[in-house]
């Protein structure tokens, strides 16, 4: 009950700082300060500021400081000036077909996604969304890394999975991809991850790398199974109300700086895995190159199960 609470109590004092500035964003993500996608993040709301002449700011929250994914959503719903960095698996309860852009093994780079969310599909379905749930998704062009399994055991084919209790995210594609790799899903907030390996709720995580690594998740894993089970892209999703508020000059500001600052953590990000393999490795950790074919057969399921079947096919024409 605490929680309800102060969540909404932190919101509105945002809401109130923002009398400082013509028009005031705050940004939430559940990654670290030291990912490069919050940094990207701290780029881009200097550059806007700039740009507009600090008649819109934008403040970045990293570590889930406003408070969980689900909480910060419904706060954006409201109308509230915030915005969050967030996969299309979570906003597929709003508008489904967004879903299949987090489904398991869609591309095989992530650059990929350039084509899709180019496409008039794509764009039919951000416009859905806005109309149907309050959401406005400003980009989709944030890689966070490809997705492996980060567990306490050795984990080399779908059978090793079975039994294994692997925290995930919390919607239907997300949950139904770890339960056909063979893994028990188990969804909880990111930030509980680290303790809950710890404390033995948990047998393993599937997250990238560089985010696991700011959550100092090589201190409680031993192996990580490098599967690639899904290249996680995300975008930026705001209020429609919030939105359709700030002048179109404004609006033109914040979504090419945004924009241009997914390109840049993006490559940030391609160009970290490396290092981070090589500390976490230098940890203790140890890597496993594994049959992603036996991976694969095991998720192609998922598409016709979640009625992503036909879209499929038309996102990814002529790769």
């Amino acid at each position: 009950m605490k929680v309800q609470i102060l969540v909404p109590a932190l919101a509105l004092l945002l809401a109130g700082n923002a009398a400082q500035a013509a028009y005031q964003l705050n940004l939430s993500s559940a990654l670290s300060s030291q990912d490069p996608i919050v940094q990207a993040m701290e780029s881009a709301s200097e550059a806007i500021a700039e740009r507009s002449e600090g008649e819109l700011t934008v403040r970045v929250f990293p570590n889930s400081q406003l408070g969980s994914d689900e909480d910060v959503v419904e706060q954006i719903r409201s109308g509230a000036n915030i915005a969050i960095l967030i996969d299309a698996g979570r906003l597929s309860e709003y508008q489904p077909e967004l879903g299949i852009l987090s489904a398991p093994y869609l591309v095989e780079d992530h650059a990929d996604y350039d084509r899709i969310t180019s496409s008039e599909l794509y764009q039919e379905w951000v416009e859905g969304l806005a109309d149907n749930s309050g959401l406005r998704l400003l980009n989709y062009n944030w890689f966070q890394g490809s997705r492996h399994m980060l567990t306490k055991k050795l984990v080399e084919t779908p059978d090793d999975l079975r039994g294994v209790r692997v925290r995930t995210i919390n919607s239907p594609v997300w949950l139904r991809t770890i339960e056909s790799m063979g893994a028990t899903p188990t969804p909880l907030p990111w930030s509980e991850v680290y303790s809950a390996l710890q404390l033995g709720a948990i047998d393993g995580a599937e997250a990238q790398l560089t985010a696991a690594e700011g959550q100092n998740l090589h201190e409680v894993i031993t192996h990580i199974a490098l599967t690639g089970h899904i290249h996680l892209m995300t975008g930026i999703a705001t209020s429609e109300q919030w939105y359709q508020s700030l002048p179109e000059e404004l609006r033109t500001i914040l979504e090419e700086e945004l924009q241009r600052a997914g390109e840049e953590a993006s490559q940030a990000t391609a160009a970290a895995q490396d290092a981070v393999r090589e500390r976490m490795e230098a940890e203790g950790v140890t890597f496993t190159e594994v049959d992603v074919e036996l991976f694969r057969e095991r998720v192609g399921g998922v598409y016709d199960e979640l009625g992503y079947g036909q879209y499929r096919d038309q996102l990814t024409a002529g790769e």
